[in-house]
């Protein structure tokens, strides 16, 4: 979930099955969230019935493509106001950014109810809604993110190309970071995006900045 930038969600057409392609990002507990037009088909749908599944495709680079991972998350998507949760999602999606503040533009948060994981050929299992989040509580470190992220991006860019360069292999120079979470950090450099995982997970900022240095003296080591 934290690697996919686009999903499929599927929404009531009035009691039809709709699908549609969106842009996805996560609160720091793994919650999904959208940033949809009113004007968009599945915004209305949603005002009708607010029951959606997402899918999250993990496929990609699997020479057999349905040998790979995807999951179908299932709940309820309902529209939210919070600044933080804009912010976070627009860092993410930087292309967002310029509409996000238009009137007929708002951040829907999903409220997952479980979840069907298809992890390759005959390895299936349904998990609980409650087992997909961090079940930690995230508020100091989603408090802490604006603050990290800037004082990365502005005096530890090298470190984060080193990260990018060295542990994820990645060539190209110019990523920034653009979130981080109890599970890893998240970069971008133009339209490429990468996942960098904590080996352990962090939900202070103490925590993090101990989990950041520990990656930094891994990419140099």
């Amino acid at each position: 979930m934290r690697r996919c930038e686009r999903g499929a969600l599927a929404t009531s057409l009035r009691g039809a099955p709709y699908v549609s392609l969106v842009l996805v990002g996560l609160d720091l507990d793994a919650t999904p969230l959208l940033l949809l037009s009113d004007l968009a088909q599945h915004s209305r749908n949603i005002a009708f019935d607010p029951r959606v599944a997402l899918l999250f495709d993990g496929t990609e680079g699997h020479t057999d493509r349905l040998d790979g991972p995807r999951l179908t998350v299932l709940g309820q998507a309902g529209i939210v106001t919070d600044g933080r949760l804009v912010a976070r999602f627009a860092a993410r999606h930087p292309s967002s950014a310029h509409y996000a503040s238009f009137a007929d533009f708002r951040l829907y948060r999903m409220t997952v109810e479980r979840a069907h994981l298809v992890a390759g050929f005959g390895r299936i299992q349904w998990i609980d809604g409650a087992n997909l989040r961090v079940s930690a509580d995230v508020a100091a470190l989603a408090e802490a993110e604006p603050a990290i992220l800037s004082h990365m991006n502005s005096d530890h860019d090298t470190a984060i190309n080193l990260y990018a360069q060295r542990l994820l292999g990645r060539a190209q120079t110019g990523w920034r970071m653009t979130g981080i979470d109890p599970e890893g950090v998240d970069l971008r450099c133009g339209s490429e995006t990468a996942r960098l995982d904590f080996a352990a997970p962090v939900v202070t900022a103490e925590e993090a900045r101990a989990a950041l240095v520990r990656l930094t003296e891994e990419a140099r080591s």
